[in-house]
């Protein structure tokens, strides 16, 4: 059965009429004429039940946040006090750590300073509708009476840039239109200086096409697009374009940041202002009614609406689109285009067919995709293991890392790995097994040896004494050898009376000493159990379990191998099933987050890290977490209480992971410097190595605080996160220049220090005020004072 996906975002409709008469506005112009039947404002009652319904959903699905756009209409016309309801009931009816992303979308012509000082203080963005320069602009967004609306916008971004405004400015809407100039438009939405463009394709369906021009080509939105995409490129891509963003994310296989592309779910409900759910806003371009649902705030759930069939037709991915569309090389990429893009109601195929744009659509992503596959390529490792290209380095440098470069780190470890297991080598009587599976089942020998503990396992091993366990060699073995679906005969360790298999699990046999295990491509048997490829076995096999996320990825979450003590916490035991229940929502709350709020450091973490330890809870329930030098791809952390501390925590130990791999290749500092130095972060002095590692972890940190600043800037805890940000970037810039000035850093450590400088710049920027520095300033100068306390204590 489809399991529908809970909204988090919501379209909140204010007010239902406009002060325009844009000829290509879907509400007025187009099928539906539901308008006229609406009440103009939203009464105080809807907008009380729709912020119940909201927190409602959000308590129901643990959503660690949800976003809501204030529209109409115009919903300026709503005016600053019913504006003001509305936020404040939005906030209050949120449970405890789901934050409100609350957005506007306008036509501008009404913005004054008196909204914008309310927005400010409710934290709502602004998008503004705008379709390029006066001639542009004036196609199609006029008064009724025929004047333009050009030159009222342009003062309303004037105020939005202002400084003390210029946080809310959220981006400008373009609905495009191929008789204008494309790189004209582009240019007069660039010099206003928004932090993002939407270009977006006029509303049109099979039953009434789109006007594509008389001399144009069988594609002519395609090759608008373009033009604007090689302009775009060749100036450096200087400001976001969510559909060039989207298509180059879906090309690598990420989600869109659009509804209009992609195969993700839909995940969004329209709240008129009778209270009344609908589906996307979008469909009104169909047919009239065609976005109703027959469900009000009044009377039904958010649940209920996310079971109507419209919008489970919306969330079933490939299986809801066209064959045609199936078949296309692009599908991952186009998703079908936009849902109302593909009605058709003349042979009653309704929206079972490709998009009325599917020849632009095809054209547009596959030229994107040809002029920008050469930069995809990662470069093989050479034989000293030093993957990296320069410019992956200074990638790195900068605290970042997207997903080729990590894979890259990835691929440089993972031969590590294999050259420390080959030096335990023959010592151990399960080194034939291995051999044998390193040819045509290297790929099932490579997932295991890509095992973080596996490598933990091999440096203790030749580390000597208690360490040398060979034992580890048979549990490689076995399991890269049940990957590969092989039949063998091995005697494995029983440690703590189980069976230990890497990547897979353990059982639980009893007893210590040995246990021959049995395997072949159905399964294996070992102690007594039998487990079989599509049997889970009873209750003493305890696989390891994963955790799947959106975009493909799922993580392990490790509590079997008895490797992953590498951490220094204690490690949990077994969780039981309403442990991993609460981590499942954690982690998918956390990355939520990350995705939005750190896209920079995102596909890197996805990219690197496979496997989560859950720790025990650090004194006093303190947060601990903790990323091991030798177990690259894993970190340990006990499961914070909210979301957002979990994807700090992620965040800060995956950079420790990153960096503790680029040093395995690369110097960065003279190893002989022994002495210690100052961390602004803690009192007591650190080598130069635990210095640089601090640094860099709190890279990720700052960036952080910075995004939790702009999310929660006018609501309750902004105060705290902008003492945070100033702290930890305070912090981090003083290390840095520490680490500059010491003396000891390498050529490329030296590069480091200035990656990290340029890294941090962005978090520099961030206003926070002035109680924020001075509380920063006042915290790094007692760490300073303790920090000089324990360094003359410990002189002799």
């Amino acid at each position: 059965m489809f399991e529908t996906v809970p909204f988090s975002q919501f379209v909140l409709k204010v007010h239902s009429r406009c002060d325009l008469a844009c000829d290509h506005c879907y509400v007025y112009e187009h099928e539906d004429t539901s308008w006229g039947r609406k009440p103009r404002v939203a009464a105080d009652e809807v907008l009380e039940r729709t912020a119940g319904r909201i927190g409602e959903h959000a308590r129901a699905h643990r959503l660690p946040a949800v976003h809501v756009v204030l529209h109409g209409g115009e919903p300026l016309l709503a005016g600053p006090e019913r504006l003001r309801r509305a936020a404040e009931l939005l906030r209050a009816a949120l449970p405890a750590g789901c934050e409100l992303d609350l957005r506007i979308h306008t036509n501008g012509v009404l913005l004054s300073r008196r909204f914008c000082e309310l927005f400010a203080e409710q934290g709502i963005k602004v998008g503004v509708s705008l379709d390029g320069d006066r001639v542009a602009n004036d196609r199609h967004r006029l008064f009724p009476d025929g004047r333009s609306s050009h030159a009222k916008v342009l003062a309303a971004l004037a105020l939005l840039r202002e400084p003390e405004f210029r946080h809310l400015y959220a981006g400008l809407l373009c609905t495009i239109d191929v008789a204008n100039d494309p790189v004209a438009v582009y240019e007069a939405l660039a010099a206003e200086e928004p932090p993002r463009i939407d270009f977006l394709l006029p509303h049109a369906t099979w039953d009434h096409p789109p006007a594509r021009g008389a001399d144009a080509g069988p594609t002519p939105y395609a090759d608008w697009l373009l033009a604007v995409h090689r302009h775009w490129t060749e100036r450096g891509r200087p400001v976001p374009v969510r559909l060039f963003d989207s298509v180059h994310r879906t090309l690598r296989g990420l989600t869109s940041l659009t509804e209009s592309l992609g195969l993700g779910p839909a995940d969004l409900v329209v709240v008129e202002t009778d209270g009344t759910l609908e589906q996307a806003d979008s469909l009104k371009t169909a047919y009239d009614g065609a976005p109703e649902t027959g469900f009000t705030v009044f009377g039904h759930s958010f649940d209920q609406v996310a079971a109507h069939p419209g919008m489970v037709e919306r969330q079933s991915g490939l299986a809801g689109l066209a064959a045609q569309c199936r078949a296309c090389p692009v599908v991952r990429s186009c998703g079908g285009g936009l849902y109302a893009h593909r009605y058709r109601g003349d042979d009653g195929s309704g929206f079972r067919n490709p998009s009325v744009f599917c020849g632009d659509l095809l054209k547009l992503i596959t030229t994107i995709r040809d002029r920008t596959a050469p930069a995809a390529t990662v470069p093989a490792q050479d034989p000293s293991g030093a993957a990296l290209t320069e410019r992956q380095l200074d990638e790195l440098a900068a605290g970042l890392g997207g997903a080729d470069t990590v894979r890259a780190l990835s691929a440089a470890q993972l031969g590590l790995t294999r050259r420390l297991v080959a030096a335990v080598g023959s010592a151990s009587p399960a080194w034939g097994l291995v051999t044998s599976l390193d040819g045509a089942d290297r790929a099932a020998l490579s997932a295991v040896l890509a095992h973080p503990y596996v490598r933990a396992w091999a440096v203790r091993c030749l580390g000597g004494g208690a360490g040398a366990d060979l034992g580890g060699m048979a549990e490689v073995a076995a399991a890269a050898a049940l990957r590969a679906r092989r039949s063998f005969e091995l005697a494995l360790p029983v440690r703590s009376g189980a069976v230990h298999l890497p990547t897979l699990g353990r059982v639980l046999v009893g007893g210590a000493g040995e246990a021959v295990l049995t395997g072949s491509p159905e399964g294996f048997e070992v102690g007594g159990v039998r487990v079989g490829r599509d049997a889970p076995g009873d209750g003493r096999w305890q696989p390891v379990r994963g955790v799947a996320l959106p975009d493909g990825w799922t993580v392990a979450l490790e509590d079997t191998d008895p490797q992953r003590d590498s951490h220094q916490w204690p490690v949990a035991e077994r969780l039981d099933d309403a442990e991993l229940h609460a981590w499942t929502g954690a982690l998918q709350g956390a990355w939520e987050l990350l995705r939005r709020d750190l896209p920079e450091y995102a596909p890197g973490l996805r990219a690197g890290l496979s496997t989560l330890t859950p720790l025990r809870p650090g004194p006093a329930g303190r947060d601990v977490s903790a990323a091991a030098r030798q177990a690259y791809g894993a970190v340990g952390i006990a499961r914070p209480t909210t979301a957002p501390t979990l994807a700090l925590l992620l965040a800060h130990e995956f950079q420790h992971v990153k960096l503790g791999a680029v040093l395995d290749f690369h110097d960065l500092y003279d190893r002989a410097d022994e002495r210690l130095y100052h961390a602004p972060w803690r009192p007591d002095p650190r080598p130069l190595e635990g210095l640089l590692q601090g640094t860099y972890a709190h890279l990720a940190v700052a960036a952080y605080w910075a995004s939790r600043v702009r999310a929660l800037d006018g609501g309750p805890d902004g105060d705290n996160a902008r003492v945070q940000l100033a702290l930890w970037r305070s912090h981090t810039a003083g290390a840095i220049e520490t680490l500059a000035g010491s003396g000891s850093l390498t050529p490329l450590g030296e590069r480091f220090a200035a990656g990290m400088r340029t890294g941090l710049a962005p978090a520099l920027a961030v206003p926070v005020g002035a109680a924020a520095e001075r509380a920063a300033a006042e915290d790094a100068a007692a760490n300073l004072a303790a920090w000089r306390e324990r360094a003359a204590a410990a002189r002799p």
